[in-house]
């Protein structure tokens, strides 16, 4: 089994489910006593979320190559980024690096098309909502036709995700908003919804929605779990 190198703490609400589901492919491969040979490095997501704010995603790249650096050199043959909207920095971490990183927007749009989807609505933060790092290579390498909410929406969504969701506060009114943004996004021809933040899943789920929803959380562990289960 080859170790999994997880960059987690973006924010840490997010990063336990990904040690437990890729804990879980395992013991549903392997059987017995078997679990994950992983590295998990943690950081501190009010310095990332700070130049987030500010733009300044030429920082925190660095600071994130750096961390997969160490990452790699404690022994991880694979790298796994546990937030979506860090992926933004995903050339830098790549340079920084000889083992290969695990995109997750290459893991979800595989399995979009495996279900055999071509229209899908896309939920995250405002900076993957609005930004082309995400819906540019959907919508290039898998042919995907990606929709977002309107302005106003799209700034619901994002508060809720830091204002609550990262800070693991749950609220039956949040919910009840995504439910409605996500209705929207069907009635515009959304043949399935990305839940395109890890934080997404601790608020809502299947019985939400409609339409298929995809959670790219349960997709990236899931897929780095086969990964390090390949001969």
């Amino acid at each position: 089994m080859k170790v999994i190198g997880l960059i987690g703490g973006m924010s840490w609400e997010s990063t336990v489910p990904y040690y437990r589901q890729i804990n879980e492919v395992i013991k549903e491969r392997l059987g017995g006593l078997h679990s994950a040979r992983l590295v998990l490095y943690s950081v501190d997501f009010h310095d990332i979320e700070r130049l987030q704010q500010s733009g300044d995603w030429v920082e925190a790249g660095t600071i994130l190559a750096g961390v997969a650096q160490a990452v790699e050199k404690a022994g991880a043959d694979l790298l796994v980024l546990c937030t979506n909207t860090m992926h933004k920095v995903a050339p830098a971490i790549e340079a920084a690096v000889s083992i290969p990183l695990l995109h997750i927007a290459d893991a979800t749009g595989e399995e979009i098309k495996r279900a055999g989807f071509s229209t899908v609505g896309l939920l995250g933060t405002r900076f993957t909502m609005e930004q082309g790092f995400y819906k540019d290579r959907l919508r290039q390498d898998f042919g995907l036709r990606v929709l977002v909410p309107g302005e106003q929406d799209r700034q619901i969504v994002h508060r809720v995700i830091y204002d609550e969701l990262c800070l693991g506060r749950v609220v039956d009114s949040s919910r009840s908003e995504f439910r409605r943004v996500m209705a929207a996004l069907i009635g515009d021809g959304a043949e399935a919804v990305i839940l395109g933040c890890t934080e997404i899943t601790l608020l809502i789920g299947q019985e939400d929605a409609a339409v298929p929803l995809f959670d790219t959380t349960r997709i990236h562990a899931r897929r780095a779990a086969e990964w390090a289960l390949r001969d």
